[in-house]
């Protein structure tokens, strides 16, 4: 039976995974569990490599290893200690920044910096699983206080948009987009890309949001009382997102990767096994992510 991760204790973790040569097994398996099939001419025999764990087509003759065309490859951390940041970052509460991260595996802030952007964009949204049932979307403003910025208009803050998808009095999912501005054309495209069809929209008597009944016809538009007391769960679940980013990591660059990093982790506060193997198959499964694509 294969093995769920979610629940290791650090001790249990570390059994687990003891060296590299145990991580990159573990890759491999995972990488090329169903079938080998070669990256470059698509032949599917192969032969051992160079490394224990690396394949070698048949063919082509090309050689690649566990860590190629992942998220893990050229990587400047060490794969052992690369597991240990995935680790924390999966089932840690409130996740980690890369200031601990750097104390706790005697790695650069930097270096530490770069490899949790890359985790982070496995965290990203796949889209498959739109939000049904009872929705409510708002826009909100992050970042220091701005005298300048009137209305909608942001100033200095960045301006996100935020679903969430109402279970009785909780809340059972959300997602978040930074937006240059909340006009209709990016709240519509956010909220195609992550709400069903057919549930039952609220938001706000904002313009941006007119029209949109065209593409959800159960959308309402409500007007916000005071401290948005109509929109209880969905401030709330703002409140705390914010509180969650002063709180760990202060101020940030490229606000998205730290909103895919806590919607990733809230929706699965209920996952009671597999959020380290989750997120290890998203690891592999996504392309490369180089520098210049993070600071892009």
């Amino acid at each position: 039976m294969e093995k769920r991760f979610n629940s290791l204790s650090l001790f249990e973790f570390q059994t687990q995974f003891p060296d590299e040569d145990k991580c990159r097994e573990y890759l491999a398996n995972l990488k090329w569990q169903n079938e080998f099939k070669c990256s470059k001419c698509g032949h599917g025999r192969y032969c051992g490599g160079n490394g224990t764990y690396d394949r070698q087509c048949t063919s082509c003759r090309y050689i690649e290893s566990p860590t190629a065309g992942t998220l893990f490859h050229k990587s400047k951390v060490p794969i052992l200690k690369a597991f240990y940041i995935i680790y924390y970052l999966s089932t840690s509460k409130n996740g980690i920044s890369s200031t601990e991260l750097s104390r706790k595996l005697a790695l650069r802030q930097k270096t530490c910096w770069l490899f949790k952007q890359k985790v982070m964009k496995a965290m990203e949204s796949s889209q498959n699983f739109p939000m049904e049932g009872k929705v409510d979307v708002d826009e909100t403003y992050v970042g220091g206080q701005d005298d300048q910025a009137i209305g909608r208009n942001e100033g200095k803050k960045k301006i996100m948009v935020v679903a969430i998808e109402r279970k009785g009095k909780g809340v059972s999912r959300m997602y978040g987009r930074v937006i240059e501005t909340a006009s209709k054309k990016n709240l519509k495209k956010f909220m195609g890309e992550h709400i069903g069809k057919q549930a039952q929209v609220r938001t706000d008597g904002w313009t941006g949001y007119k029209g949109l009944e065209s593409e959800f016809p159960k959308l309402t538009r409500e007007k916000s009382e005071k401290k948005g007391k109509n929109f209880p769960q969905l401030h709330r679940s703002i409140m705390m997102f914010k509180a969650w980013l002063r709180g760990v990591h202060h101020s940030v660059h490229y606000l998205q990767a730290y909103v895919n990093e806590y919607t990733y982790r809230f929706n699965r506060h209920k996952m009671k096994e597999g959020i380290f193997e989750n997120l290890m198959k998203r690891m592999v499964s996504k392309p490369p992510y180089p520098y210049k694509l993070i600071i892009s």
